[in-house]
């Protein structure tokens, strides 16, 4: 399975030539694209940045047998598209294509008392992968490769050490990375990696970037 990283919280995940799109938001230029070329598209909480609603509005549009899963908010802002979007949460299992998928997890990080907390949910994809959108979220098994948030107005460089120690990946990749500058996002990853308090290396991927997973 092939990852590739794009802007902030969109990921890409292809396998035999099917692709599972994660989180394509408003930050992500290729958001409408990534969607309307995929098999699904998986949705951890309705914020822009994670969702943005008229690129995957258009992937459903552009591709008929495109399917979106993701918190309950996410049908209300979409309709349900005669079932290919749904909504899901923790406990449920399902699979599209190539790709397994487990969901874990129900609330986003708190922000601040005076922001009402919304539902998030975390994908774990072919038992490997594990997208935990904006939450420190534990799934409780296993983890191949965590993508690890570090920026945002919830994030915490104690928790989110950890964080990292709690789940025990075999590597960290980074994500979530759009308010930290390159000198902030290199200095984040070695703190948080096995350089600094990390169990793990946390690799940095630009752009476009993809590793093997």
């Amino acid at each position: 399975m092939e990852l590739t990283k794009y802007n902030h919280a969109t990921v890409v995940l292809e396998q035999d030539g099917t692709t599972l799109v994660i989180d394509p938001g408003t930050f992500t230029p290729e958001a409408a694209d990534l969607a309307g070329a995929a098999a699904a598209v998986l949705i951890t909480h309705e914020h822009a940045d994670h969702f943005d609603v008229d690129a995957v509005r258009a992937g459903l549009d552009a591709n008929p047998s495109l399917v979106v899963r993701g918190p309950a908010a996410i049908v209300e802002q979409l309709g349900d598209h005669d079932g290919r979007v749904a909504a899901v949460r923790a406990g449920d299992a399902f699979e599209v294509g190539p790709f397994s998928v487990q969901v874990f997890g129900e609330h986003h990080a708190v922000i601040h008392r005076d922001i009402p907390t919304i539902a998030n949910v975390g994908y774990l994809v072919n038992g490997t992968v594990f997208h935990p959108g904006d939450a420190y979220l534990e799934p409780g098994v296993p983890v191949q490769t965590l993508l690890l948030p570090t920026s945002g107005p919830w994030t915490s460089t104690a928790a989110a050490v950890d964080y990292v120690r709690s789940v025990a990946p075999e590597r960290a990749v980074q994500i979530h990375e759009a308010m930290l500058s390159d000198l902030g996002q290199q200095s984040t990853a070695r703190f948080l990696g096995s350089d600094g308090l990390g169990p793990v290396p946390v690799l940095i991927l630009s752009a476009g970037g993809s590793i093997a997973v």
